[in-house]
């Protein structure tokens, strides 16, 4: 594969999203791996798309960045000679997510807009939108790489690549991870190497290497020492009890909790509400800052939106798949397929896995056998999502019903069918076959 030499151009589908300037941050402060010549921003909300690329503007000039931002409507346009294209669209906006993080609680079942019942329902809303843009993306430039952040992870990456797409997905939990324990251990987050496995929002750490030279070969495991001296700020981060994390000795992803403490989570959400609508109520006010003219940075109120360290991951990923900088054959976690890795799914199925990353593609690393304990809901859950895919590409109730028959937090008969009810009505308007 060839290698990019000059200033790229970057087109971002969702490119409205009040993420977007935590991105455009990445891009101003890593200009040494990513060297970006032009960014356009993809949004059919062009209110948002003015507020947001002019503060991307902004945070370019006062870094001193000479990238040039476009912003258009047209998603070919956007595409049209793009070295790579980055998906983060939320297909219903947070309206959809409020409704996928409440009527699954009806039934008492997680109310989540990857878990459950609210993933099916955004799964199914978002792979015919992603893989329309991917067919443009690849009549305009076949060579083009699409990174994935739209959740859910897993299933969209493993649309894309079903249908023939350069497509890597990414997830900002193990980067979070990585910050997270570098901090405890009061070291350089490039010291840090995880062992880190499953599927996307289904991933535990196995191992925690604390490397001799940042980004090295060589250094020591030092999760037992980590979880002896910050077993309980892991465990408060995963709102997971500590007793549960010192058990397993693994770190578990906080996804985890909607699996291990289910129940409690379901009486906890009928209390506190969607995160959806506090979500949206973050957003009203970072768009309210993003038009004030002055504001020439990210503001400190985008941490709270989430995706923390999704453009330090971002960056290191795109510059790799491009062939520049010092990313290029680094070590990263991304959503990449299966192809043999844990021998126990299919080889098209979509794992979270460390990878080397180069401008020939994601190739995971071989992983050691994978603990019953964890190995037997990564299959139940894959499972699940190769049928939410069939669910998604194909339509029809009785697939959803299977979808959600299949899904180890639902799995009975009469649990299903009230779901499927539910999540056809609150989506009619997103599925063509409905």
């Amino acid at each position: 594969m060839s290698t990019s030499t000059g200033p790229l151009k970057l087109a971002v589908v969702g490119g409205g999203s009040t993420y977007t300037p935590e991105l455009v941050d990445g891009f101003a402060r890593l200009r040494d791996t990513l060297p970006l010549g032009e960014l356009v921003l993809a949004d059919p909300a062009a209110d948002r798309l003015d507020l947001v690329g002019g503060l991307a503007r902004r945070i370019l000039a006062r870094q001193g960045h000479p990238a040039t931002v476009t912003t258009t409507t047209d998603i070919d346009a956007a595409v049209d000679g793009a070295d790579a294209v980055l998906l983060q669209l939320r297909v219903g906006g947070q309206a959809a997510r409020d409704r996928d993080e409440t009527w699954p609680l009806e039934c008492g079942c997680v109310g989540q807009e990857t878990t459950g019942a609210g993933g099916l329902a955004k799964a199914l809303r978002t792979v015919p939108v992603v893989l329309d843009i991917a067919e443009r993306v690849r009549r305009a430039n076949p060579d083009a790489w699409i990174v994935d952040f739209t959740n859910p992870v897993g299933i969209v990456t493993r649309a894309l690549q079903t249908a023939g797409h350069r497509a890597v997905g990414l997830c900002n939990v193990a980067i979070g991870f990585q910050r997270k324990f570098a901090g405890l251990l009061g070291v350089a987050p490039e010291r840090i190497r995880l062992d880190h496995v499953g599927l996307n929002h289904l991933t535990w750490e196995r191992g925690v290497t604390l490397l001799d030279t940042p980004g090295g070969e060589t250094g020591r495991e030092v999760l037992p020492e980590l979880l002896a001296a910050h077993g309980q700020a892991v465990a408060d981060d995963l709102e997971l009890p500590l007793a549960l994390v010192r058990r397993l000795g693994v770190v578990p992803s906080y996804y985890l909790r909607y699996f291990y403490g289910h129940d409690t989570v379901v009486e906890e959400l009928r209390v506190k509400g969607s995160r959806a609508a506090e979500v949206a109520a973050i957003e009203r006010q970072l768009l309210e800052m993003y038009a004030d003219p002055a504001l020439d940075e990210k503001p400190a109120l985008l941490a709270k939106r989430g995706g923390a360290y999704y453009s330090e991951a971002a960056v290191a990923l795109v510059a790799s798949l491009l062939g520049t900088g010092s990313a290029a054959g680094s070590v990263q976690v991304v959503n990449v397929r299966n192809g043999g890795t844990l021998p126990f799914l299919p080889d098209d199925a979509v794992v979270e896995v460390p990878a080397v990353v180069d401008a020939g593609g994601a190739r995971p690393l071989p992983q050691r056998p994978v603990e019953p304990l964890y190995a037997g809901l990564i299959a139940h859950v894959t499972a699940y999502e190769q049928l939410a895919l069939e669910a998604a590409l194909l339509g029809g109730r009785d697939r959803v019903y299977d979808a959600l028959l299949a899904h180890p937090l639902v799995g009975q008969l009469d649990l299903a069918e009230q779901l499927t009810d539910r999540l056809i009505a609150h989506n009619r308007a997103h599925l063509a076959w409905a």
